[in-house]
């Protein structure tokens, strides 16, 4: 049975609630006073150990006048704390060999490092340090704000990068998942310093905070390690505070049949056709992953077959799809000759219509499941996707299946399962987006 991950009873004081075993990896987990949530995985032999902090929250937590805040925060964060100057930082994870980076999404925040086993300890002091005591200097919040600007530019200049921005966007309306992590250039130009410190004060909470680690770790030693660091920051650990409850909301979509287009420049049309997809913890989720492989998830899926090998009509085609939440999205994704624009378009719709009408074969549910048990195994062959599927796990899903549970899920997907998702995603809006040269507008490319 997946391991249920509770949060300890309010007033109690923390302390070791689940510990198993996963394939000789010793799993384990403790609450710290305040609620701040440690888990790890020690993984016998591994030299190496990836350690990340999770705070639950990014863009789509962003209320008027702090949009791109998420973001922007991730950025400041590495430019120095009470103790440590930002170059102090750099030089740490240079000097012990390791990496250290962040991302933002739109529901989580992860600053991460990956590190030999025996600088473990300092590399997690480092991180606990930008987290729990940043200086969020107003210079370097001036001087980043350019950084920021350039990143924005740059994959703005990218139509790859663009299509999936005006997607969601499209998807989404005026609702926060529709807007891009890092804001618009106006919405960064604009941003205040005080915005950004009230953001930090509102989300950095003990209540936000998962610290997830996987390699060679020690466990009682991360949780002495992270309690020493939010009591030298002051940080409330004198009581318990239950985590954030899940985000439900209504999500408007627009309406069926919107196409949305976008000039740039170039020889290559970008174009995306999708819809409202399942959310992150939705069951039908390993459904998906196998509708995935057959449709347009690799070399062998039937998108990649028709679209490219056979007739040589695009080099990138494939399927995708994002669980938030509450919500999620699904679509397809084609970059291809402007001129061959429709003909690409066709044959999606038609491998689609074929899915929905015939459904799919034993055989191809039988390699799907296969691809679908190897990207598994092989996707957790180094201690950061294991770090960022025990973060996951705490903050989505409540529960960690062991490997051999999720392969169990996998081999039961059946045909009926597959065409359940297929017929669900059908009966959502579509939402029909392009990119590129269109002389005429992407609306006449979606005429077939």
């Amino acid at each position: 049975m997946p391991i249920e991950l509770p949060i300890v009873a309010p007033g109690s004081a923390g302390g070791d609630i689940t510990s198993a075993q996963d394939g000789g990896a010793l799993l384990r987990r403790t609450v710290l006073p305040g609620g701040v949530r440690v888990i790890t995985e020690k993984i016998p032999g591994m030299r190496s150990a990836t350690i990340g902090a999770w705070v639950n929250a990014g863009s789509r937590h962003e209320g008027a006048g702090q949009h791109g805040a998420s973001h922007y925060l991730e950025h400041l964060l590495f430019k120095g704390t009470r103790t440590r100057s930002a170059q102090q930082i750099a030089q740490i994870f240079d000097a012990a060999g390791g990496e250290a980076n962040a991302a933002t999404g739109k529901e989580h925040t992860c600053y991460y490092a990956r590190v030999l086993d025996e600088d473990v300890p300092l590399a997690l002091d480092v991180i606990c340090d930008m987290i729990t005591d940043p200086l969020l200097e107003q210079v370097e919040f001036e001087r980043e704000r350019g950084v920021i600007l350039e990143e924005i530019s740059m994959h703005s200049d990218d139509p790859a990068d663009l299509v999936f921005e005006n997607f969601s966007s499209a998807l989404f309306p005026d609702h926060p998942l529709g807007r891009p992590i890092a804001g618009t250039s106006a919405e960064i130009q604009s941003i205040d310093h005080e915005a950004l410190e009230q953001y930090y004060r509102t989300h950095y909470l003990s209540s936000t905070l998962v610290i997830a680690a996987a390699g060679g770790v020690d466990h009682d030693v991360i949780c002495d390690q992270v309690l020493k660091a939010l009591e030298t920051a002051k940080w409330d650990t004198s009581r318990f505070a239950s985590s954030q409850p899940r985000i439900e909301s209504h999500v408007a979509t627009s309406a069926l049949g919107d196409s949305h287009t976008q000039y740039r420049p170039g020889q290559q049309a970008n174009i995306i056709i999708g819809s409202r997809g399942i959310s992150a913890n939705d069951d039908r989720r390993f459904a998906m992953s196998i509708l995935h492989a057959i449709y347009g998830g690799g070399m062998s899926s039937r998108l990649f077959q028709q679209v490219r090998e056979k007739r040589g009509l695009a080099y990138s085609v494939h399927s995708f799809s994002t669980g938030y939440s509450d919500t999620g999205l699904f679509g397809v994704y084609a970059g291809c000759a402007v001129e061959n624009s429709s003909q690409v378009i066709e044959l999606i719709a038609q491998e689609w219509d074929e899915l929905a009408h015939e459904g799919v074969t034993d055989a191809e549910l039988r390699q799907a499941k296969g691809q679908a048990r190897g990207g598994l195994v092989l996707g957790l062959e180094d201690s950061g996707a294991r770090m960022s599927r025990l973060g996951r796990a705490e903050l989505i899903y409540g529960e960690i299946s062991s490997v051999d549970e999720i392969i169990e899920t996998i081999n039961a997907v059946s045909v009926e399962d597959v065409a359940q998702v297929v017929s669900y995603l059908r009966s959502q809006p579509l939402i029909r987006v392009g990119v590129g040269p269109f002389e005429d507008g992407v609306e006449q490319v979606f005429q077939v």
